[in-house]
């Protein structure tokens, strides 16, 4: 089992989360994180401590896609240790609808 970063991340990039993983398993990308499937040890600790509430783990319905999600960008973007300031609007658009197709449809073509 793995956890996941789900689409309420995107736009916000709260990063409380990767202070915590004890394997840093976090990658860094311009609008969200993902975590390494191939890295996490199900520990289960960055979960509560995500703001948006985007981190479930890979159990859940739904969860394939953001495997998937986390596999395809993992490799592509920076590792990510230390926490950093969330993006400028991440309040105002924390629980937006429609996050991941108008940040990522480009990207699944």
């Amino acid at each position: 089992m793995t956890y996941v970063v789900t689409d309420n991340c995107i736009a916000c990039k709260y990063t409380d989360c990767v202070e915590v993983c004890p394997v840093d398993c976090f990658y860094e990308g311009e609008a969200m994180l993902v975590i390494h499937p191939d890295e996490c040890i199900d520990c289960g600790v960055c979960e509560p401590e995500c703001p948006a509430d985007a981190i479930r783990t890979d159990a859940e319905p739904d969860s394939a896609r953001w495997v998937a999600h986390a596999r395809q960008f993992a490799d592509l973007w920076p590792v990510i240790t230390a926490r950093k300031p969330p993006l400028a609007n991440a309040a105002q658009r924390d629980g937006e609808a429609g996050k991941f197709e108008l940040f990522f449809a480009q990207a699944q073509t």
